[in-house]
């Protein structure tokens, strides 16, 4: 395997910079150690793009925040990914934090954010009449957006692909060795490729991979942060993407909508050492006081998922993009907002390789756009033409959700297949509701394994070694002794 451009890497920062690039004559290869896109910290964050007043002006994180959230609402329209503009409200609860407010205000100025301004606690109420009593003011930002952003990812990386760019899954890097003319990646499975170019967008082991071409120049710090998912009952609480004020760990606990009309709270920003997602009683009970604060009314009883995201903070206080070493080049310490910026982070990534001396050469002909069904959007008489086409799109296996046999089916025969129960979740929305997947998760099981021809018991829930079932213990199999 040869190619001019080597990605390392695909959750949303490395997707994006595959779909950018394969606007290019150029080929371009991605290796992912998982077995699947969006694996890592892009499937477990808020899902906000993010208006772009909080970065300090003149970082990187500043001009990349507001370019990328105005590419994302173009981007998501024409790649067929969930998109809500809805907002953003920064609440203060005393005169130290209406200071906090007026200093995001003008940073926001000036990183160039329209339209922001500043509530007094009654406007803000006004907007979310379930805000506390207690707030006295809020910046409103109204171009902060929701967004889904496994889809996102996938979405980049499937345009990607059907551009020219290959995916190598279950690939994991191992080591970087320099010749004459870039680079030559050992990988676990025992292959040698060879690339032109390295873009390292490894996400939390952007560090360790990028201490296998330079020396030592910034230390990722991952942090963990919890989140509460309410069920769609809850999903009307607010309307706004709710913050409180940041702080030195981050943003603070937010209460937020989500495109598919559930409320999410959280997260915290706990030091972990390497993608430690594990869910902690103390870590939710924090999360929760902390969102009572902005939204009282909140009914924590409507919780139907907890999980944990990783973060790939980096020490320099701003994304790590830059070449370390002759044509390798660091996309790294992409925590928030680095949803926001992915496909401005790309159009950097570009400029970056120019100056490393890579030739490009637009293609004549690009497919810029992307199709997907989501049967339960459809008008019903849209609903009966694809049953009339397809009669798998008349069979629901999610109940809660409406995703039907035909939507699995598509994600089965596409360009990224899914490899595993969640990966189908991920792509179709199955196993999203309120009952978690316990009503559809036998006949995804069921599909998942037919289209790959395995058995049953070979069917991963996620990951590389999560399988689902250890035997048959009805019918003829009876070894199963445990």
């Amino acid at each position: 395997m040869n190619y001019d451009v080597l990605i390392i890497g695909c959750g949303i920062t490395g997707a994006a910079a595959a779909f950018e690039l394969s606007k290019y004559q150029l080929k371009v290869g991605i290796l992912e150690r998982e077995n699947d896109v969006a694996t890592g910290t892009t499937r477990a964050n808020s899902a906000i793009l993010h208006a772009g007043y909080d970065p300090k002006p003149g970082t990187l994180m500043a001009k990349l925040n507001v370019r990328g959230s105005a590419l994302a609402q173009t981007l998501c329209k024409a790649l067929a990914v969930p998109y809500q503009p809805c907002g953003s409200l920064v609440l203060a609860f005393s005169e130290e934090e209406n200071a906090i407010v007026e200093r995001l205000y003008r940073q926001g100025i000036e990183n160039g954010v329209p339209h922001l301004t500043i509530l007094t606690g009654e406007q803000a109420r006004t907007m979310e009449p379930n805000l506390s009593d207690r707030v006295t003011a809020a910046l409103h930002a109204p171009t902060a957006a929701l967004c889904l952003p496994w889809t996102y990812c996938l979405a980049l990386a499937e345009t990607a692909v059907r551009n020219g760019v290959q995916l190598h899954l279950n690939t994991a890097v191992t080591g970087l060795e320099q010749t004459g003319d870039g680079w030559l990646v050992h990988t676990a499975q025992g292959d040698a490729v060879k690339a032109r170019y390295i873009l390292n967008a490894a996400g939390v082991d952007a560090q360790t991979v990028h201490a296998l071409a330079a020396p030592h120049t910034f230390t990722i710090h991952p942090v963990r942060g919890q989140y509460d998912l309410l069920d769609k009952s809850e999903g009307g609480r607010v309307g706004r993407i709710i913050f409180q004020c940041p702080n030195a760990m981050g943003k603070g606990v937010l209460v937020a909508p989500t495109v598919h009309g559930n409320l999410i709270v959280g997260p915290d920003a706990i030091p972990v050492s390497g993608c430690d997602v594990s869910v902690t009683a103390e870590g939710l009970d924090a999360v929760r006081k902390a969102a009572a604060q902005s939204v009282p009314s909140l009914a924590f009883r409507q919780s139907i998922r907890n999980f944990a995201g990783v973060r790939a903070v980096a020490d320099t206080g701003d994304f790590v993009l830059e070449e370390a070493a002759p044509h390798f080049i660091d996309l790294a310490g992409i925590c928030s907002p680095g949803l926001s910026a992915a496909p401005a982070i790309a159009e950097y990534a570009v400029e970056l390789l120019k100056r490393a001396g890579l030739s490009l050469k637009q293609k004549t002909s690009f497919l810029s756009s992307r199709s997907h069904i989501c049967f339960h959007q459809r008008s019903a008489g849209e609903r009966a033409a694809l049953v009339a086409q397809n009669p798998a799109y008349g069979r629901v296996v999610c109940r809660c959700e409406t995703v039907t046999e035909g939507e699995i089916l598509d994600a089965l025969h596409s360009v990224i297949p899914p490899q595993s129960v969640d990966g189908v979740k991920r792509r179709v929305n199955t196993g999203m509701g309120r009952c978690q997947g316990g009503f559809c998760s036998p006949r995804v099981v069921e599909l998942l394994a037919k289209a790959w021809q395995q058995s049953p018991q070979e069917i991963l829930q996620d990951r590389a070694g999560t399988w689902l079932l250890a035997c048959e213990t009805k019918g003829r199999d009876t070894s199963c002794t445990t």
